[in-house]
Order: structure tokens, then sequence, then C-alpha cells
């Protein structure tokens, strides 16, 4: 077996399971037999339109089912798939592409208007729905199709993916993922996670995100389960999803939990199907980790990035409780240091910034040397994130290492901050900076948005902190705001906070 790429799952997975549903999408099923050969018709559309092996095909819009085809048709070609952030400006989405110079963008009607807007146009643009002029239709470029074999051998060391990200400081970087990263990361999720045959999953993270991506739907796609996949986050369109699906597990970050539990549904929804729920890509809250453990829910969460593919470190199920409030121990075929500003490995509990190394982590970006070679440091990864490894081995993410500030010549580590905000009932979410001061050097602001109905003021919420935290690190400004500004895979931007 020489074809080790994405590319070849279909076709492997429907000939195990070929009548087992695969996808259910705007509440259509879809078995593997039928995503294989829909797949295949994708895959051979696009080597029509010329593109081959290493050749990146892009894709715009929200969660959809053809994300999902184009991305396993691009595979099968040894092309490399480009998933676009479809909240970005057209200026942005332009730079992108002109930085990865795609041969083809299939692209939602919802983005109709960017795409028009684009200077740096693919050559075939095809459209879900409604082409403009010189486009094609979605479905009817599918039925151009001929049945022809494609028999491309695709190793894991090719890049399968492009994934830019976030852009909260400069310009974005297209982090590289091969399909070596995309497989051993599924095999990092499996020894973690007891993802089951007849797992249902929940996917309502944007596709684009590489924590819904790689974390939820390749594992439940290799282990032959079904992912119910949604247009984007909606609380009561999950609530529904729950109870007539039976999901078993779902993935999302603080926003989504916060919302789900701030819900009139919360008390009396059946989410008895739930067997776990796993959270990443920031530090969640341990009052929200235990408002879901009271609930009889297990609450996982892990650690990593877009270079690590994303897995570096996981919190199995049966430390949830124990644990609360860690991001686990390193994944199975991973390895993660803390390290002091020397380079020496930190004693236990304290900060240093997070290393990690192993066969999932980004071999760099994409036509971006100097940006690859500042990223490693004798070969280790470097995360830019402040954390700690306890005594028992597990990892606390402490901050990033950009987002620390010293008042008074003390570290204030803002996700400490935070997490005490939200122990306060009125705080939906929270983001602290610091600002220049005179006296201290720096000092803490945070940015608060409450509940509905409540109406604490910023005086009320430094009284609460003053009960919780040491006098430096409460803020000594809080302003009360509608919404915090937020990237596309969900992170608060602290850039543009420091802006206001």
């Amino acid at each position: 077996m020489r074809d080790l790429g994405l590319g070849a799952w279909p076709a492997r997975r429907a000939l195990m399971t070929p009548d087992r549903t695969a996808f259910v999408f705007d509440g259509t099923e879809i078995s593997y037999a039928e995503f294989a050969e829909r797949t295949a018709l994708v895959a051979q559309r696009l080597r029509a339109d010329g593109v081959s092996r290493g050749d990146r095909v892009a894709y715009l819009g929200p969660n959809h089912l053809a994300f999902v085809e184009t991305m396993f048709a691009a595979h099968r070609l040894g092309a490399v798939f480009v998933p676009l952030n479809f909240r970005l400006a057209a200026p942005e989405i332009d730079y992108v592409l002109a930085d990865s110079e795609p041969e083809a963008l299939i692209y939602a009607p919802e983005c109709a208007g960017t795409v028009a807007a684009l200077e740096n146009r693919p050559r075939r643009l095809v459209a879900l729905t409604d082409p403009s002029p010189g486009e094609q239709e979605y479905e009817s470029w599918l039925a151009a199709s001929t049945p022809e074999p494609i028999e491309e051998e695709v190793g894991l060391a090719e890049v399968a993916l492009i994934l830019y990200t976030s852009g909260t400081t400069g310009r974005p970087k297209g982090a590289m993922l091969t399909h070596g990263n995309l497989v051993w990361n599924t095999v990092n999720l499996l020894v973690g996670v007891d993802v089951a045959s007849d797992d249902v999953t929940l996917i309502t993270a944007p596709l684009f995100h590489v924590a819904a991506l790689d974390q939820t739907l390749l594992p439940t796609f290799i282990k032959g389960g079904c992912s119910v996949i949604a247009p984007g986050w909606d609380v009561d369109a999950c609530y529904d999803h729950i109870e007539r699906r039976g999901i078993t597990w779902m993935f999302g970050v603080t926003t989504m939990f916060a919302e789900l539990a701030a819900s009139p549904r919360w008390a009396e929804a059946d989410l008895s199907s739930l067997r776990i729920v796993m959270s990443g890509g920031a530090a969640i809250p341990e009052a929200l980790i235990r408002t879901y453990q009271e609930r009889g829910l297990v609450f996982c969460q892990g650690y990593g990035m877009t270079e690590t593919a994303p897995g570096a470190t996981f919190l199995e199920a049966g430390e949830s409780l124990r644990k609360v409030g860690s991001a686990g121990v390193p994944v199975f075929f991973t390895g993660v240091r803390v390290v002091r500003p020397d380079g020496t490995d930190a004693d236990p509990g304290e900060p240093g910034e997070a290393l990690i190394k192993g066969p999932n982590v980004s071999p760099g970006y994409w036509r971006n040397p100097q940006a690859t070679e500042a990223a490693f440091e004798d070969g280790w990864f470097r995360s830019g994130d402040l954390a700690t490894f306890d005594d028992e081995g597990h990892l606390h993410v402490v901050d990033r290492v950009k987002d620390m500030f010293i008042s008074g010549g003390e570290n204030v580590y803002p996700a400490e901050v935070e997490s005490a905000l939200f122990e306060h009932p009125a705080v939906a979410e929270a983001a602290v900076i610091g600002i220049p001061h005179e006296r201290w050097g720096e000092v803490g602001r945070a940015f608060v948005v409450c509940h509905p109905d409540t109406a604490p003021t910023g005086d009320d919420l430094r009284e609460f902190l003053r009960t919780r935290l040491a006098r430096y690190k409460v803020p000594v400004q809080v302003d009360l705001v509608d919404h915090l500004p937020r990237t596309g895979s969900g992170k608060i931007q602290k850039s543009e906070l420091r802006k206001r």
C-alpha cells in the first residue's frame, strides 16, 4: 500500500462500511458509498480543469458538505487544500490568494460579493449556487465529470493543507500541514478519546479552523462514525441537533459553551446522549467546566495550535474531574517541554514557553523561510505560550507570552484575571490587556460582556476581583462592552482591544 494520503480515505471507508451514514447536512444523510462517489467526481473534475500534484485548491464559505468533498478530492490528486476564512474582507482574502496561488476556488453564495471584489481571482471559479458569467455551478460542474480512475500515489511527507493563521498581529502566515501531520494527529486523538464507529459528532465550529476539521471530523470519519455538519454556531440549533440526532460528541470554544450553559433550555434539555464535550484553542475558565460537570457531562480539553495539527496535550475523560482546568499531558506520539528564556527546562510550577516536537508538527510556513526559521529552536516548535507543568506532568497554560505584562515588577497573566472575572455570575465574556502606566509601568484594563438583564458596574467587578486576586492583578479600569472582537477561529483579538 503506497498511497498513504488522505485522498484514499473515502474509498477505503466506503469499502468497509458503504451503507453507514457518513454525513448529515441540511437534513440530508449521505452514506460512505455516496460520499466516496461524489468525492471521486470532484477529483475528476478538478483534474480535467488542470489541477495536478502540488497545485492549490481553495474553498471559501461556511461549513458545507462541498467543503469536505473538495478537500478529499484535492488530496486524491496530491493537490493542496486551502480553506479560507469566509469572515475576512476581500482585501484580506486577496492577500491569501496571492500568497497561495490556487488553481481553483469553490465558494458559497454568501461569499459572492467578496469573490466579485477579488483582484487575485483563480483560473477556475465554481459557485455552489448562482454562478456569475464565466463561472460554473457546483452540481453542474460535477455532472460533467467522466468516471476515470485516478492512480496518484500520495506520501505522508507531501503537503495536504495550508491553513492561514488568525493574523492577530501582522499578516497571516500559511501553516503547512502534511498528510503525515494529519494522520499522526488523528492517531494521537484516537489514543486519548474513545471515538466509536457509532459516534454522532456535531460540527458547528468553522471547518477552516484546525480543531473542527482535525480533532472531530477526521477522527469520526476514519472510525466510520457520523458527522452532523452545521453551517455555523447557533445555540437553539445545537440543542435541536443533540435531541433529534442523539449527538454523542461535540467540540466548541469558550464562547460556545458559555452561551449553551446560559440558554433557558440548559436546565431541562435532554443531554443524555452526550458522552463527551471537548474544547481547545484557549484556556477554559474552571467555573464553566464545573457547570458542565455538575450537569453530569464529561468535559475534556486539550492544548495545541494550527502548527501542531493541532493536538499537543490532552486531558482524558478519566482525569477530567481530578485535573479540572489542566490541559492534560502530552499526546502519545508528541513531546512537550516548558523552557526558561535560556532554553533550559523549567521546574514544575515554574512558567516558561511551551515547545512541541513530533510527527504532527508542521514543517513550516508556506513560502516564508524566515518565519519558519524563527518558529523552531533545535527542532522544537516555539508556541509563544506561557505554561507550567505540575508535579504530575500535566500542562497548565498560563497565557500568551506577548499577553503577559509586568505591573510594579510583578508578572500579570491576563488569563488568570479573565478566569476570576468569569466566576462573577453576571459575566459572559472577559478579556484583559496591559496598558501603560506612569508609576507601575503597566496595569490591567478589562473588557467585559455581561449576560442580559444584569447590570454590574466596573467598580462592582473590581471589588469582586479584590477578594480573589492580589491587588496588583486587579485591572484599574473595567469597560462594559456589547461584544469582543474575534478572529474566524473564535479567539479574542487583543490587538484590536489595544487599539481602543
